[in-house]
């Protein structure tokens, strides 16, 4: 009945799609970000199964985890109850995945284990920066998706490998691959390249002045960038959150559209705090998220305006930061 899955591309999207893989049995497999569905540049149908994205015009299993993605569905109309799959406020959408098939069926041990993985890796649930930099195979495996191929076509090769292989190998044996090492090793000699780059790049608005919020200004690139934010905790370590904002590109082309994203520091991991990046994305209508991350999209239409609501939206969010 089902022919295909659509999954979001990164570590979670992956496990999600690896348990679906194994239960029903799909090989046919499609990666990619939430602008893909929310843009409707992807076709769906009813033999497709969507996980840890939007929910699109049409599938046959939705699988979710974001709260702005369930109240976007009751703002069309559609009832979350109605659609087939799952649905939960829980940590990976790999959860939701595991919850969902093994209510039914015996699912190997194996899958527990990738979504312990998930689920802190998706929320960035680390206790300290050592439990952080502490290598273990998720991290390798999620290592190796940050690798950029000039081709996306080797991308969606690699990740389909990586599904095919996680949903009859434990997680260990696959970050034990002959190529999965060689994509992690070149992902830890990017690294250096990457603090440098934050470094030159990083900045606190002025009425920050406890710099709680790294903001990381990529919009001077005219190439295409590759970072991970998260490693802004390096040179800033009191910090309790970080905005990445760069322009989107469309076919290597630079656009005056700005893309976001934020997520919280391991300094609020295991604290009674309110903060919610998720939320900030919804209340200004840019995007969506869960508690400890979130991404957004604004759109220019020149390249004044685009200098114009970059520090407007910066400012809205530390504004709504500061309530929370």
């Amino acid at each position: 009945m089902y022919e295909r899955i659509i999954t979001h591309n990164d570590f979670d999207g992956i496990v999600s799609a690896a348990i679906c893989a194994h239960v029903l049995s799909i090989r046919s497999l499609r990666f990619v970000g939430p602008r893909a569905i929310t843009e409707s540049r992807i076709f769906t149908t009813r033999n497709d199964v969507v996980c840890d994205l939007p929910y699109p015009l049409e599938c046959g299993l939705w699988f979710d985890h974001h709260e702005g993605n369930v109240e976007e569905l009751k703002y069309r109309g559609v009832d979350p109850e109605q659609v087939e799959g799952a649905f939960a406020l829980l940590p990976s959408c790999s959860r939701v995945v595991y919850n969902y098939f093994s209510g039914t069926q015996n699912l190997p041990d194996r899958f527990e284990k990738m979504v312990q993985e998930a689920d802190v890796i998706d929320t960035f649930g680390y206790q300290n920066i050592e439990e952080w930099r502490k290598e273990t195979p998720g991290k390798i495996v999620e290592g190796t998706l940050k690798v950029e191929d000039r081709k996306a076509k080797e991308q969606q090769r690699y990740m389909t490998g990586l599904v095919l292989q996680l949903k009859d190998r434990p997680l260990d044996q696959v970050a034990a691959l002959a190529e999965v090492r060689e994509r992690y090793k070149k992902f830890q000699e990017e690294e250096s390249r990457m603090i440098q780059q934050i470094h030159d790049n990083a900045h606190f608005l002025p009425e920050d002045e406890h710099q709680e919020l790294v903001i990381l200004d990529l919009t001077r690139y005219n190439r295409k960038p590759s970072l991970v934010k998260h490693l802004a905790y390096f040179l800033f370590p009191e910090a309790l959150g970080v905005i990445e904002i760069k322009n989107l590109f469309q076919r290597e082309i630079k656009t005056n559209n700005l893309s976001l994203s934020m997520s919280l520091s391991l300094n609020l991991n295991g604290s009674d705090h309110k903060k919610d990046v998720g939320e900030i994305m919804r209340i200004l209508n840019i995007g969506d998220g869960h508690k400890g991350a979130g991404a957004g999209v604004v759109r220019c239409s020149s390249k004044d305006e685009m200098v114009k609501r970059k520090e407007s939206i910066l400012r809205q969010i530390y504004q709504i930061w500061r309530t929370q």
